[in-house]
């Protein structure tokens, strides 16, 4: 499985058909008015990471999760209010007859707890499927089923069990359900980890009594939980960590991008064309620029531009890491002369899709010239909304709202104004400015142009 991917591998299997009543039972119970806020505590609890602010939006708990999290609900989860357990308030329910065939399952599913179980053997054609436990070493024999077609030896799933408390001595259980499969490498990484929470509790508090699994498990198994969600929102960063952005003409997308002010147009013009690790691109009206390159196959790459005007310097990089080297040495080579006005390192939303996470090939994504224009808006408006209340060394010191109020520098902030117009960011990317000027102008009290 991918664990970045929204359809990772997983599975759901039938169950007998009173075990499946008596599952509905606890989940109508647990839906109660008086038990709807232990729910959500409880729910909260097992699936907090998907909660979070920030993941969310990128990163939703899989079908079987959330049925993992209902389990727990229903078999492990303790009421902080004081009431009885789902299970217990099932077992002592008066109000209603329950049938015997449904009431045998109480006791096992109270017992029952979430595991990570090792294939053992290769599955073969509706032969029963003998699983041995990662934490203990307990052996399953587990009816076949048909995702386990696609399994082989080795395989790990985080899943939850259910064993005949009469048969004390056997090793057949049945599904509880569902559950998620991860290859070797990723389930004993997924043990490896709840074994370290696990020492690490027990470090905190003392207690050494959490180093039999079942307990442990019985006790904390949503941790299980917590942690394969952090493998699987760790895996979607680096997925999109590597995805090489890119414009429709199939170029090295440069998105992430400084902007500066300065004052010394002649000793940054010197400077630059002096450092041997950019190579001069072209010296337009009101602008130079310089970029560096990278080989890629058939074609050499810009993977970095400078543009410098009379008042400004803008730093375009195709990757966050790459800006901040250039940041680093523009601070050594001109110090002070160079004032901060802002930056763009987030990278252009791309939903990554199935095929592009089970690819072995890093993901390209085209970000269309619209979704270009539409955050460099977004950057350009910020900085220079805050560029009008900012001082500036070519109006003495002062900012460009005051320095537009008098006399003798009014012009001078028309004409830097202007001459941002016409070198934006859009204009060489795109051909057509993404900010509106007048909107700056507006701001600092300059008339619009005629």
């Amino acid at each position: 499985m991918n664990l970045a991917s929204e359809q990772a591998a997983g599975f759901f299997v039938p169950t007998p058909v009173s075990l499946g009543t008596v599952l509905t039972r606890l989940d109508a119970l647990s839906q109660q008015p008086e038990f709807a806020l232990q729910r959500e505590l409880g729910l909260a609890r097992v699936l907090k990471l998907y909660l979070q602010e920030g993941v969310s939006g990128m990163l939703g708990a899989l079908p079987q999760e959330t049925e993992l999290a209902n389990l727990w609900l229903f078999c492990d989860f303790y009421p902080e209010d004081g009431q009885l357990t789902l299970i217990e308030q099932l077992r002592d329910v008066i109000t209603e007859h329950i049938p015997n065939d449904e009431r045998a399952w109480l006791d096992p599913l109270k017992h029952s707890y979430i595991d990570l179980l090792e294939l053992v053997t290769a599955p073969k054609s509706n032969a029963p499927l003998t699983f041995r436990s990662l934490g203990d070493g307990t052996l399953f024999v587990l009816p076949h089923a048909d995702f386990a077609n696609d399994l082989s030896t080795g395989h790990v799933l985080l899943t939850r069990v259910i064993r005949d408390g009469k048969e004390a001595e056997t090793h057949e259980a049945i599904w509880a359900g569902c559950g998620l499969i991860l290859s070797p490498s990723e389930g004993k990484a997924l043990y490896e980890k709840t074994r370290d929470w696990e020492r690490r509790m027990e470090m905190s508090s003392g207690e050494l009594v959490l180093g039999e699994w079942q307990e442990f498990t019985k006790r904390f198994g949503y941790v299980l939980l917590w942690i394969f969600a952090e493998m699987r929102l760790a895996a979607l960063a680096d997925a999109v960590a590597d995805i090489r952005y890119r414009t429709p003409d199939g170029d090295p997308h440069l998105y992430a991008i400084a902007l500066y002010d300065h004052h010394e147009y002649g000793v940054f013009l010197e400077s630059l064309s002096g450092m041997k690790e950019w190579t001069r691109e072209a010296s337009e009206l009101q602008r130079e620029s310089w970029i560096q390159t990278s080989e890629a196959p058939n074609r050499t790459e810009i993977v970095a531009r400078l543009t410098l005007t009379s008042s400004q310097l803008v730093v375009e990089c195709d990757n966050p890491d790459r800006l901040n080297d250039i940041k680093h040495g523009l601070a050594r080579a001109f110090g002070f002369s160079l004032h901060f006005r802002g930056e763009i390192l987030t990278p252009p939303y791309h939903r990554i899709t199935l095929d592009e996470l089970k690819s072995n090939q890093p993901v390209t994504a085209i970000i269309p010239d619209e979704d270009d224009r539409t955050v460099l808006n977004a950057f350009l408006e910020k900085a220079y909304l805050e560029w009008s209340d900012q001082p500036h060394g070519m109006l003495g010191g002062q900012t460009p709202r005051h320095a537009a109020a008098a006399t003798g520098t009014r012009e001078v902030v028309a004409r830097l104004i202007t001459e941002m117009e016409a070198s934006d960011l859009g204009v060489r990317r795109g051909g057509n400015r993404v900010y509106d000027y007048n909107i700056l102008r507006g701001h600092v009290g300059i008339d619009e142009p005629q």
